[in-house]
């Protein structure tokens, strides 16, 4: 006989009702649900918050209509459930894991306080694979990405995704609930937001259209995908990111079109990626020092720069160079920037600036729809050369080569840099050639030997 005691659904970055691992578990135990949403620390960037705001709000609404309401709490999950354990006597707890340290540490603490109380059913359900799931022969983490995506690759094609359940039984309760406004997620003095909202569609719904709008990527994204002056990347990252939509059904949607229109390698550039943002989580895991300290020791000697000047001024979009100077400002007004500009302004302020990388990702974080932490850290470490998989320190891109290279027509630094041809767009901050040589004899500096 199936109990009648309530289970709690602990939502995270899983916002979604399609092919979600825990809400699916826990419609199949039979017992009623009280879905939850603990707000924390760990989205604490301000596009992020305007992201997940927009996204709740959509989750609401979804479980509204199939006659259920999200409990929202705010705190430290594991106190915030273990009261709602108490208060609900819920015999059950469903979620699905996440993988950042903070993360992790809570996912310990929370079995160490309800594992005796309740049953804990936690599920991998944003990646193609576990981070324990892919290593060396030795049993120890990969540390390049080819080999890793070699042995990745090898497991299998994910699961197909599978559909949101066709009735979710909610349990009745009487319990004190937030409201989303309650949160505060959103910016008021001043709602720098409006770039965001005429960018972006947060939630489920707006995931599944991106997936709709994937047959442009497919089809030129081998060819056309370090070109931010044309639309041809997928725009999935934030949607990804919060788990508006799983890696699975992205996946074979994507394999879909392969076939559909016979594009191969628009295809599998794209699913590469897949393979790429497991890998960041990957190195996470293993690492997780990775936000805040150089994976090769050798970069904690590294002579930077403190120069609070030069940073506003690449945080503003005013450095002199357009490239880098158009990055920024599409940043600030919607919230992402198309990956080469990512790499090329991150060039320009750990190499040709000589400022931590640290300055650049806590930026980053603040200011992307899609911060994801270990997408975010590993990235500012291989560009800055002291990752485990890393550009060579000596690779420095030139802002004025790379623009003409990646934008040969100028439509996009024109697009966000209007004042490009005036008078009053700032000369270069810095002499590339000079920021070249500083940073290589700073390079020479800590090489052993």
């Amino acid at each position: 006989m199936i109990s009648m005691t309530p289970v709690l659904l602990w939502f995270r970055r899983n916002l979604r009702l399609r092919d979600n691992a825990a809400l699916l578990a826990a419609v199949e135990s039979g017992q009623p649900i009280i879905p939850v949403y603990v707000c924390d620390a760990l989205d604490a960037g301000g596009a992020s918050r305007w992201w997940l705001h927009h996204s709740l709000a959509m989750l609401e609404s979804a479980l509204a209509a199939r006659g259920g309401r999200l409990v929202i709490r705010a705190g430290a999950p594991e106190d915030v459930l273990t009261e709602l354990a108490r208060e609900t006597g819920a015999t059950g707890l469903f979620y699905s894991r996440r993988y950042e340290p903070e993360a992790r540490r809570q996912q310990q603490r929370l079995r160490k306080l309800l594992d005796e109380q309740l049953g804990i059913h936690s599920f991998d359900d944003s990646l193609l694979h576990h981070p324990r799931s892919v290593l060396t022969q030795s049993e120890t983490p990969y540390k390049v990405f080819t080999p890793y995506w070699r042995a990745a690759a090898a497991r299998g094609e994910p699961a197909k995704p599978r559909s949101a359940p066709d009735s979710i039984h909610f349990a009745e309760h009487s319990l004190d609930l937030l409201s989303l406004s309650d949160l505060a997620l959103l910016p008021t003095a001043p709602d720098w937001s409006q770039g965001l909202r005429d960018s972006w569609q947060p939630g489920e719904d707006g995931a599944l259209a991106r997936i709709d709008a994937l047959e442009t990527p497919v089809k030129h994204y081998a060819e056309q995908r370090d070109r931010p002056d044309l639309d041809t990347t997928s725009r999935l990252s934030p949607h990804l990111h919060f788990g508006e939509i799983s890696v699975r059904e992205a996946w074979h949607a994507i394999r879909e079109l392969q076939v559909h229109l016979e594009s191969a390698k628009g295809a599998e550039a794209l699913l590469r990626q897949f393979f790429w943002r497991d890998f960041s989580t990957y190195l996470l895991y293993h690492f997780p020092q990775l936000p805040s300290k150089p994976l090769r020791a050798e970069f904690e000697a590294f002579p930077w720069s403190e120069n609070e000047e030069h940073l506003v001024a690449w945080q503003r979009g005013m450095t002199g160079y357009p490239i880098v100077d158009a990055g920024m400002r599409q940043l600030w007004e919607t919230g992402w920037m198309h990956n080469r500009v990512r790499m090329i302004v991150a060039s320009f302020l750990i190499k040709d600036l000589l400022i931590p990388w640290q300055e650049g990702a806590d930026w980053f974080l603040d200011t992307l729809v899609d911060a994801d932490l270990a997408n975010n850290s590993a990235g500012w470490q291989w560009v800055a050369g002291c990752g485990t998989d890393a550009a060579p320190y000596f690779r420095i891109f030139n802002p004025t080569l790379q623009g003409e290279k990646f934008d040969p027509d100028g439509d996009y630094v024109r697009r966000w840099l209007p004042e490009i041809d005036r008078s009053d767009y700032p000369a270069p901050i810095v002499d590339h050639g000079d920021a070249r040589a500083r940073a290589l004899e700073g390079y020479k500096s800590i090489r052993p030997g």
